[in-house]
């Protein structure tokens, strides 16, 4: 099968082997995935992962090696995490942090940019008809913007401000705005921060926010190390940090003004499903304008150049074709 395979260095490959669904997994032949951002760093490294990279993705469900055959033929997105099952966080309802938990093409699994897949059953999540391919690749991100409110509270007067105008960084403000009338958006491009401006939520070039302790709430999606210093000089005293970057570089910074100020900081990663399908099948977020590009797998190789260039956004490899 055709596949986006990363040993130490990307390859676009057409004679990948076709996985077989292990007990109570299914098969899925995908139709779309996305590159993330995450995708874009293991190949600089981030979580020494090896194999078919990518966990953006929509699909239809081909087989299953299990009792619960009733999504086979639907169309399915999947959560990431494969958690054992057995473990005490995985029966607390904390499968995402299962010691032996699998990643989606992340950690120790496969991943969706190839022409089939499996995933555990349990993982699945059906796609209501009236969101289409390309919408529903948004999801998992979706998702991840949707977990900010699973762990914050945010009352009706914080003043939230997100930083970073790349797909993360509107998805988040997207998804805070539905909720909280004093959301800000910034970031250094003109043409990515009008697309949330023009679904309501203020923006703001970075060349003109002031420097000073004016917000209740920092949530930090600018995919640079250094995000999290640029965040607490913003974020007021008993303010909290909400850091959703993930990068594979590293740097020393003063950690005294979190104790200083009594600063919260909280790590997000992946979030719940439901709420992503949701909104996006009840029209309440437009994911649309962060589509890029949509490139053929005989031409992955373009949209993987086109994904690190500054001004892009969201781009999705077609499997369909």
């Amino acid at each position: 099968m055709k596949a986006v395979f990363f040993d130490g260095e990307l390859k676009f490959v057409g004679d990948y082997p076709v996985p077989e669904p292990g007990e109570n997994e299914a098969l899925v032949r995908i139709n779309m995935a996305g590159i993330c951002n995450t995708d874009l760093e293991i190949t600089r490294g981030y979580m020494g992962f090896r194999g078919v990279i990518g966990h953006e993705f929509v699909g239809r469900v081909e087989k299953v090696n299990g009792k619960d055959r009733r999504l086979t033929g639907r169309r399915v997105v999947a959560e990431i995490n494969c958690g054992c099952g057995v473990c005490g966080y995985c029966i607390r309802g904390l499968k995402n942090h299962c010691p032996d938990r699998k990643v989606i093409g992340i950690l120790n699994k496969d991943g969706a940019m190839a022409e089939y897949i499996t995933v555990p059953t349990g993982n699945l999540l059906e796609v209501p008809e009236n969101i289409t391919d390309e919408e529903a690749v948004f999801t998992e991100p979706l998702a991840a913007a949707f977990e900010i409110t699973r762990q914050t509270h945010i009352r009706p007067t914080d003043r939230v401000l997100v930083m970073g105008d790349g797909k993360l960084g509107l998805l988040c403000c997207l998804v805070l705005n539905l909720a909280h009338g004093d959301v800000s958006l910034v970031g250094k491009h003109a043409n990515k921060l009008r697309i949330a401006g023009e679904q309501d939520v203020k923006t703001l070039l970075l060349e003109r926010l002031k420097a000073e302790k004016s917000y209740d709430v920092v949530v930090e999606c600018t995919g640079s190390p250094k995000g999290f210093g640029t965040a607490l000089e913003l974020v007021r005293p008993h303010g909290t940090v909400i850091l959703k970057s993930t990068v594979a570089e590293g740097m020393e910074m003063n950690l005294a003004p979190l104790v200083i100020n009594e600063i919260t900081v909280t790590g997000s990663r992946c979030g719940p499903f439901a709420p992503a399908l949701r909104a996006l099948s009840r029209r309440l977020i437009d994911v649309r304008p962060l589509i890029t590009g949509t490139f053929r797998f005989d031409r992955a190789g373009e949209a993987f150049a086109r994904a690190k260039e500054k001004d892009s956004l969201k781009v999705i490899i077609d499997f369909r074709t």
